[in-house]
C-alpha cells in the first residue's frame, strides 16, 4: 500500500496522458519519448491556439509517413483538414518500423508554411533525418498543396552537442516558429522564421527540460485534466 509505479499516470492533458517515468526522462540527460513530445506540442497548440495552425502529433505524422495502404491514407488525412491551415509542425523520427512503437534514434522537424508553399526541415544533428524528412514530405505534401510545393533544408539550424537533445531541439524550434508566426510571421515571407531560429533557439534549449518539467508540475498542483 503506498507504493508508487514508474509507470503511474500523473496528467491528462488533450489526448496525452503522461507518467511518472516521464518526468525521470526529462531531470535528466535523456532521449524525449513520444508522450513528453506530444504534450508539449499539444501545450504550445493551446498557447497558440489559431485555427490556421497545426502541430501534428507524432503518431500522426509517422502513420502518414509509413502508412502501407495510400487509399486507406486518404481517408484517414480528411479529418485533418491540412489544407485549410496556414502553418503546420511536424515531428521527424527515423522509426521505419510501423510495429515498434516509440522506436527510432532521432527528432527532428519539418514545417509547412502555406503563404511560401514551402517546406522547411530543421536538424539538429547534421542532417541525419533528412531520408526520413523527405518521405514524409512526399508522403504529405499532395494533402496540403495542389502543386509546385518546395523542399529545403534549413543549413542553419543550430546543432545540438550531445547525443540525446534532439527532442529538445525539436521543441524548441517548434516553439520559436509558433511565436514568429503568431506575431504576424506572413509579413516576412522570404526570410521567413530562419533567423529567429538560429538566433533564438540556442539559449532556448538550455533551460527547456526544466521548464517542460515545471509547466508538468504545476498542471499536476492544479488538478489539470483536460
Amino acid at each position: 500500500m503506498g507504493n508508487t509505479s514508474v509507470d503511474d499516470k500523473i496528467l491528462s492533458y488533450e489526448d496525452v496522458v503522461l507518467r511518472r517515468s516521464d518526468l525521470d526522462i526529462l531531470n535528466g540527460p535523456n532521449f524525449l519519448n513520444d508522450r513528453v513530445i506530444e504534450f508539449y506540442l499539444s501545450f504550445l497548440s493551446t498557447v497558440h491556439s489559431s485555427p490556421t495552425i497545426s502541430l501534428i502529433p507524432p503518431s500522426i505524422a509517422f502513420w502518414i509517413s509509413n502508412c502501407p495502404d495510400t487509399e486507406y491514407l486518404k481517408d484517414f488525412m480528411k479529418p485533418l483538414n491540412l489544407r485549410d491551415k496556414d502553418l503546420l509542425i511536424f515531428p521527424v523520427n527515423d522509426n521505419t518500423n510501423v510495429e515498434l512503437a516509440e522506436g527510432g534514434l532521432h527528432w527532428s522537424l519539418l514545417v509547412y508554411y502555406k503563404e511560401a508553399n514551402t517546406f522547411v526541415h530543421h536538424d539538429s544533428f547534421m542532417g541525419v533525418n533528412k531520408w526520413s524528412a523527405k518521405d514524409l514530405f512526399k508522403a504529405v505534401s499532395p494533402f496540403v498543396s495542389n502543386g509546385d510545393v518546395s523542399y529545403k533544408e534549413c543549413t542553419d539550424t543550430p546543432q545540438q552537442k550531445n547525443g540525446y537533445d534532439c527532442g529538445v531541439f525539436l521543441l524548441a524550434i517548434a516553439r520559436v516558429i509558433c511565436e514568429w508566426f503568431s506575431a504576424g510571421g506572413m509579413k516576412n515571407r522570404d526570410e521567413l522564421w530562419l533567423t529567429n531560429v538560429k538566433e533564438t533557439v540556442p539559449d532556448l534549449v538550455n533551460h527547456l527540460r526544466e521548464e517542460i518539467l515545471g509547466l508538468i508540475k504545476r498542471l499536476m498542483s492544479e488538478g489539470v485534466s483536460k
